[in-house]
């Protein structure tokens, strides 16, 4: 374990206690028995020490070029309503029918 990750007691640096675990689970209404706790606050320990490992990535200082990636609009000739319609299964008043929905 590294230096950052444990307390001068021996005892994990992102360890969270019972009490903070139950603030948590009134926070969000959820009923959590004894031993749920004790899991819950080793599970949000674990989580804490993956976001602590963050620290540790580099940062990159660089300005990305912004280009656009869009082709430029373009105004082309399309389909006629009949034309978009000539295969449809079943039409009303020029527009397609579907199914209903509920």
């Amino acid at each position: 374990m590294s230096d950052t990750a444990a307390s001068d007691d021996g005892e994990d640096a992102t360890a969270v206690d019972a009490e903070e675990v139950r603030h948590v689970a009134d926070l969000a209404r959820v009923r959590l028995a004894d031993d749920e706790v004790d899991e819950f606050a080793a599970q949000f320990g674990d989580i804490l020490e993956y976001f602590e490992a963050l620290d540790e990535v580099p940062e990159v200082e660089r300005e990305e070029e912004l280009v656009n990636v869009m082709r430029p609009d373009e105004v082309e000739s399309g389909l006629s309503q009949e034309e978009a319609l000539a295969n449809a299964e079943e039409t009303e008043d020029g527009f397609f029918v579907g199914p209903k929905v509920s």
